[in-house]
Parts: C-alpha cells; sequence; structure tokens
C-alpha cells in the first residue's frame, strides 16, 4: 500500500490515545492506513465490548465499509497516539479499479480476515477457555511479541477485561486461565502487560482440553 500512501489524493492525520478512528453505525466517507501505532477493533453487544481484533502500523481500516457502502460494524480505537493517512472513499474506490494488483492485495487481506474469524468461531464452540486464552496469547505474540531477556514481551497494553473480550470468556474464567498459566510459569503478568515465558508451555495449553 506504499503506493497508495503516496499518491497525492492521500491526507496525513493523527489520533491521540483513547481516541476512536471511526464509530461503529457510521455511515463510510474514508478509508485509513495506519502508519505508527495501534489501535483496537470493538464492537458492543447488549453493553459488552467483544474485541475482534488489534491493528497496526500497515493495516487498512475501513475498507469493508467503502467497499459495500454499509454503516461500519466495528469502532476502532487507538491504543497509543497513531499516525495515519486518510483517503475519501470515492478516491479509495477509483485506485482500486486503475490497479488490479491492489485489489489483489486487498482480497488477499479479507480472505484471511475471514479465515481467522471462521478459526475464531470454532475456538469458542470446541476450546475451553484455557485453551482460547492460550491461543489468542500465542496469536498476538507473533504479531505483536518482542524479545524481552529470554522471554516474549506482548507489546499492547492489553487489560485482562479486554482478553475476555478477545476470547469471548468471562473476566473470571479468564482470571483463572491467566493464573494456571502463571502457575506453569507459561506466562509473567503485571497491569496491562504480558510476558510469555515459554511458548512451547503455551503451546500445549492451546491443544490440551484441561
Amino acid at each position: 500500500w506504499r503506493r497508495l500512501a503516496e499518491t497525492g489524493d492521500v491526507s496525513a492525520i493523527s489520533f491521540a490515545r483513547g481516541r476512536s478512528l471511526v464509530s461503529e453505525g457510521q455511515r463510510p466517507d474514508r478509508v485509513l492506513l495506519l502508519t505508527s501505532g495501534r489501535v483496537k477493533v470493538i464492537s458492543t453487544i447488549a453493553d459488552y465490548e467483544v474485541l475482534l481484533a488489534f491493528r497496526g502500523p500497515g493495516d487498512l481500516i475501513g475498507e469493508l465499509s467503502a467497499l459495500d457502502d454499509a454503516p461500519r460494524s466495528a469502532t476502532i480505537v487507538a491504543l497509543e497516539r497513531v499516525e495515519a493517512r486518510s483517503l475519501t472513499r470515492d478516491r479509495f474506490r477509483a485506485y482500486l479499479l486503475a490497479h488490479p494488483s491492489a485489489s489483489l492485495v486487498l482480497l488477499s487481506i479479507l480472505s484471511r480476515r475471514l479465515r481467522d474469524a471462521d478459526a475464531q468461531r470454532a475456538e469458542l464452540s470446541a476450546m475451553t477457555t484455557l485453551q482460547r486464552v492460550a491461543a489468542r496469547l500465542l496469536e498476538l505474540s507473533e504479531r505483536f511479541g518482542q524479545e524481552d531477556d529470554g522471554a516474549i514481551r506482548i507489546m499492547l497494553p492489553l487489560s485482562q477485561e479486554e482478553l475476555a473480550g478477545a476470547t469471548g470468556a468471562s473476566l473470571e474464567s479468564v482470571g483463572r486461565a491467566l493464573q494456571t498459566m502463571r502457575a506453569l510459569k507459561c506466562v509473567e503478568t503485571r497491569r496491562r502487560e504480558i510476558r510469555i515465558l515459554d511458548v512451547d508451555g503455551l503451546d500445549a495449553l492451546r491443544g490440551a482440553a484441561i
């Protein structure tokens, strides 16, 4: 998407930590390309916040609504200061029509996200809370992990409430799962910080119905 960011139709925009980039139910007006900073994608159902995903530099925001003109399906909130490039919906669609290779890249991205969503639905029906928490931590460590003195620190300010929303589990169940992981020395937790101490051990928990 570098070529897209370099076109004259794109404008720079920034968001402070905690600010919404787009809001659920909003009519689509633009697409954002993140250049720095990370965001969380959330949806509210019956006053319960479901954490759908995290996005970071290089990710597109708002592309689905730009394609089908439907209202935004989720709210996206900045976890830190975010820099982005903003493109109107019409300019984005015109760019895809003019650059078929970009359309194929977008289809690949959407396909991967659909596969991820299908995998998460399968987790909800077939996995225990312990397995789901282990799976989500491994997934986050692969994308947002950083080597930290022999461990892997997930570079996201992740709370237990958000982890519960990301796994479709209660806060109490997630707390018990993390307690088990700490006892097995698979993870170490602090306020809004998780370090993975034993990747293989965490992977074993993901695959075992305990």
